[in-house]
């Protein structure tokens, strides 16, 4: 027989490789946060990626608390949800397609995605609802383990979703640096500003 501390060990390895191709894979985060790190850099991109840790861990949270259960009884808050989504993302995307080349850019004119933004965001996003609900249905454990197993796959989330989403903020970044007039970063925005739009297409499958 198994033991529950043996269990939660073999655990941990599948549970890391689920959130790495979850986390580093694109999605309407990793988008923004390329956008987000040509345009502002990263160290102004830092509450961003720790609002989306932090969010995801919240939303993981409340899924482990029974918040999942809503979505299987009520189906129409799915459908709430993906409107809801839609209609951020698609303002989202507005804000970065008419987003002005850094040089010419005011306080007013643009600014990151706070912590606070970045976190609630995920409870509207379908990539993140669908990590946190097949994460804890797929690993956790039964028995005296469960809450021991639920605790342990958002840190290992929480642990690896953080420097995966940091990658992508270092491309923009990287990015950034290629961009020399202001013609450049025209494009560059209408281009990120699309992409993140489009997303809506991956919440309307």
């Amino acid at each position: 027989m198994e033991l529950p501390g043996y269990e939660l060990l073999t655990l941990m390895i599948p549970v890391l490789l689920f959130s790495f191709s979850m986390s580093v894979t694109p999605g309407p985060n990793n988008v923004m946060l390329t956008a987000s790190g040509a345009n502002y850099g990263f160290v102004r991109s830092i509450p961003h990626m720790l609002g989306i840790t932090a969010g995801v861990m919240l939303l993981m949270s409340s899924v482990a608390l029974g918040l999942g259960i809503l979505f299987e009884q009520w189906p129409v808050l799915m459908t709430l949800l993906k409107i809801l989504g839609s209609g951020y993302l698609l303002w989202l995307g507005w804000k970065i397609f008419h987003s002005p080349p850094p040089e010419i850019r005011t306080e007013t004119a643009g600014s990151p995605l706070t912590f606070f933004q970045a976190a609630m965001f995920q409870f509207v996003n379908p990539k993140a609802w669908m990590m946190a609900i097949s994460a804890l249905a797929s690993f956790t454990l039964s028995g005296d383990a469960f809450v021991t197993s639920v605790v342990l796959i958002i840190l290992a989330m929480a642990v690896v979703n953080l420097p995966s989403i940091a990658l992508w903020a270092s491309f923009g970044v990287l990015l950034g640096r290629l961009l020399k007039t202001p013609r450049h970063w025209r494009v560059f925005n209408r281009l990120m500003g699309g992409l993140t739009a489009s997303c809506v297409v991956m919440i309307l499958i």
